[in-house]
């Protein structure tokens, strides 16, 4: 029988904590459903486990590895990233955010050619970037890392100041919205949303976003029992939509129940249709303590939502200020509160700052354009001159 030798495409191994429902997850899962198939081949590595959030990846030959690393110090993670890394022989090792960088150390000991890490925004526990901690832990890794990616100025300068990662490792690669998936209401029906809860007539005010802590879900809800006083007479009919599951989901039910508003609000968890509810709403609302670059403002913008958001991390580089939105300061809910209401009384300001975010979303945050700059990446690190690229061969 004759033996034919065939060069498969370079494996690119992505290190993730944990797979599951978040913007970097959707963002990572967007690259590679989006990416060429000859260019190259994906395997995801979580350093705990993953959901049924796998399902979205469109792709049939992407492995899915979980090592179920347990709370704390686990060194044995080490040990399994490595022979982990030996057995795939990827080209690159694409790590994402401090809690899964501690893979760069076995990728290294297993001689995978290229090693680049990628900053996608706070770390829960270092919301203002000031832990010398975490920013020795960057700086310690940085020779190991051939390359930076990060997603907004934010934390470039991040990297630049307190890790003091070299200027020439760091490109930036801002998220991308698919633009078709994501699009402008055609019609005025609240068809996504339960019957006999808001009318045409009803202002609603969305957020969609994991419930914890970082994204500051409670400051909304006080924002919106401030607002239900202030439109307590029943002409304007505001509506709270809050999608996402996490610990905030039933402190959130609890305020809204003690104010009364329980029945003007409606928080569902997690949903799949997120493209149509964002279509049912009127203001899209993002109460963060950080963030790097929201896949959710995107999604909004490009849904034709005017944004009302905290000014945190890289949300002003999305947000043009009395353009296509509003940024407020965190932590405050009379501010934010004031900003939503100047969309409820002027609904031609709405629809005006929403056709701007719409077309903002088209030239500068497609999702074609995020999967080039990914594209052009990694083909430049994998032609680099001086790194031999390690022969991949299959036989039949």
């Amino acid at each position: 029988m004759k033996h034919q030798e065939d060069r498969l495409p370079p494996l690119i191994v992505h290190v993730i904590f944990r797979l599951a429902v978040g913007g970097l997850e959707n963002g990572l899962v967007n690259l590679i459903n989006k990416m060429p198939l000859k260019f190259c081949r994906h395997a995801i590595v979580c350093m705990t486990d993953h959901t049924d959030f796998r399902s979205r990846i469109r792709r049939s030959d992407v492995e899915v590895y979980d090592l179920h690393k347990r709370p704390g110090k686990d060194f044995s993670i080490y040990l399994d990233l490595w022979k982990l890394f030996r057995r795939l022989k990827p080209e690159i090792v694409h790590t994402r955010n401090l809690s899964a960088m501690e893979a760069q150390l076995p990728a290294l000991l297993a001689s995978v050619p290229y090693r680049i890490h990628a900053e996608h925004g706070r770390d829960v526990h270092d919301l203002d970037g000031n832990s010398r901690k975490y920013a020795l832990l960057r700086r310690l890794f940085s020779p190991m890392i051939d390359g930076y990616i990060v997603l907004s100025h934010d934390l470039q300068q991040y990297l630049l100041e307190k890790a003091h990662v070299p200027p020439r490792k760091i490109t930036t690669i801002t998220n991308g919205v698919d633009i078709n998936k994501f699009s402008p209401a055609h019609s005025l029906e609240r068809l996504a949303l339960p019957d006999q809860f808001a009318g045409k007539d009803a202002i609603i005010i969305g957020s969609v976003g994991r419930m914890e802590l970082v994204k500051d879900q409670l400051n909304l809800v006080r924002a919106f029992i401030q607002l239900a006083g202030l439109y307590s007479d029943g002409v304007v009919k505001p509506r709270l939509v809050m999608i996402g599951d996490g610990a905030l989901r039933e402190p959130a039910r609890q305020l809204l129940r003690q104010a009364g508003l329980d029945n003007i609000a409606w928080l569902p968890g997690t949903r799949d249709n997120i493209p149509e509810l964002m279509q049912n709403m009127d203001i899209f609302v993002l109460p963060s303590l950080a963030e790097g670059i929201s896949n959710t403002i995107l999604e909004a913008m490009a849904s034709s939502l005017p944004i009302v958001a905290t000014d945190v991390g890289g949300n002003g580089e999305l947000v043009e200020q009395g353009r296509t939105g509003f940024l407020v300061p965190q932590g405050d809910p009379a501010a934010l509160a004031a900003a939503i209401s100047r969309y409820i009384d002027d609904p031609a300001m709405r629809v005006e700052h929403g056709a701007a975010a719409r077309v903002r979303c088209e030239t500068r945050f497609s999702l074609e354009a995020m999967v080039s700059n990914y594209l052009r990446l990694y083909d430049n690190l994998l032609n680099t001159p001086g790194k031999a690229t390690r022969a991949i061969t299959t036989r039949d």
